[in-house]
């Protein structure tokens, strides 16, 4: 048996997850709506495990080259990081939605990392703050920073090796039609927070199927 045998998830594990994720992103795009004032669509979450090279591929491919991240790293039961991701030409429109139409563009720009760094701590802890109420493990989160580059870049966790092998790849898109504004939010682990996920993925199920009956 191989590690992606041992960490891959089962249909059910896959949907508990999704379900787990899919509330704590609607209560961040909730705190998102309340900073810009209008309304965040979502989609549903995807839950794959995927090498590190494929997940860097697949940002590439939904948002382009040249991406901007707010980037935040969580340790606890399970550690790992999560990304609030925009396409690099997208990312002042964002920041124009926060502070409001009256700024130059000049000011939009100076403010840009203070504002997406404020923006992304608001979002990616009401998003981890949730999935770790339902699954009953606190979760400790780092400073968040702005990060600019390919996948690669992004994915890259400070502190560990560039090779984490395979991961997981919590992926779900956002957009604010108003504005024409639409971005991503990614989660990824290493193979040992992946094996103590799948142990709590376990509990939240075997817990909630007991309150169904």
């Amino acid at each position: 048996m191989n590690a992606a045998d041992v960490i891959e998830l089962s249909e059910l594990e896959k949907d508990a997850l999704t379900e787990v994720v899919n509330i704590g992103v609607s209560r961040a795009a909730l705190s998102l709506r309340k900073m810009i004032g209008q309304h965040v669509l979502l989609s549903v979450p995807s839950v794959e495990v995927l090498s590190f090279e494929r997940a860097a591929g697949l940002l590439v491919q939904q948002g382009g080259d040249q991406l901007v991240a707010v980037r935040q790293s969580f340790t606890g039961a399970f550690s790992g990081g999560a990304l609030l991701i925009f396409p690099q030409a997208r990312s002042l429109e964002l920041v124009r939605a926060v502070t409001g139409p009256e700024m130059s563009h000049d000011e939009v720009v100076d403010l840009e990392e203070e504002a997406l760094t404020e923006t992304g701590n608001v979002i990616l802890n009401s998003c981890l703050a949730t999935m770790a109420n339902m699954l009953k493990r606190p979760l400790t989160m780092s400073i968040p920073q702005v990060v600019k580059g390919g996948g690669t870049d992004l994915l890259s966790q400070p502190g560990e090796e560039e090779d984490v092998g395979l991961v997981l790849f919590l992926y779900i898109t956002f957009s604010v039609r108003e504005r024409d504004l639409q971005g991503y939010i990614a989660m990824m682990m290493n193979m040992s927070s992946l094996i103590a996920l799948k142990e709590l993925l376990g509990g939240f199920i075997a817990e909630t199927m007991a309150e169904d009956f």
